[in-house]
């Protein structure tokens, strides 16, 4: 019961910033703005009715997908464990992974903060390829090959702090916090699965580009 009233709360947390994001940041406008240079009024208005139409099933697809993603990192991580010969239930890597998860709550709320306050002058661009503390800030996305785009994204010290949080609550559940072998389980399931998934997605874009 404890485990699913942290997974709930992540949820609850995950939904409503993105709610809060949205009215404060008036994503509907920028989308609309974006789409008028491109489609006439009236494939404009249809967008729209659709939109408002089937918005609230984005707020039941979210935690739907945020608990796959869950399933599956823990069952990477289980496969990590095994390869390490370090046994450790996947309903307690499960909750290992919810409380990790934690972290990427504060991409939305920086995010949100930015725009907000200090780039107030922003388009659709911005807002998609925007990811705080990424290397993507860095070096920018204006003459970035398409494919670079989300590799660049994926680094960053949020994922940084994720693989950080996995090794730390791994190392405790193991009774081992002292050596790298948390890190390193993370590191060779996790790792090359994320590893794996950027160079998918990489291939997939220069392909759709």
């Amino acid at each position: 019961m404890n485990k699913l009233i942290v997974f709930l709360t992540l949820v609850i947390f995950q939904i409503c910033l993105t709610f809060l994001s949205k009215e404060l940041l008036d994503t509907d406008y920028i989308v609309v703005n974006s789409l008028s240079e491109k489609l006439s009024v009236e494939q404009i208005k249809e967008f729209i009715d659709f939109r408002e139409k089937w918005q609230w099933l984005g707020y039941i697809v979210l935690p739907l997908l945020l608990l796959i993603k869950i399933s599956i990192l823990s069952a990477t991580l289980d496969i990590g464990c095994f390869f390490f010969n370090k046994e450790i239930k996947y309903k307690k890597l499960f909750n290992i992974v919810v409380k990790a998860e934690f972290i990427f709550l504060l991409v939305v709320v920086f995010k949100t903060i930015w725009f907000y306050f200090f780039q107030t002058d922003y388009n659709l661009e911005d807002l998609q390829y925007f990811y705080p503390l990424s290397a993507l800030n860095i070096i920018g996305y204006e003459g970035l090959q398409p494919w670079f785009i989300y590799p660049f994204q994926v680094l960053n010290l949020f994922e940084l702090a994720y693989w950080v949080i996995l090794a730390y609550l791994i190392g405790k559940e193991i009774n081992d916090t002292k050596s790298t072998k948390g890190l390193q389980i993370v590191a060779s399931s996790y790792g090359v699965s994320l590893l794996i998934w950027v160079v998918g997605v990489m291939f997939f874009t220069l392909n759709m580009s």
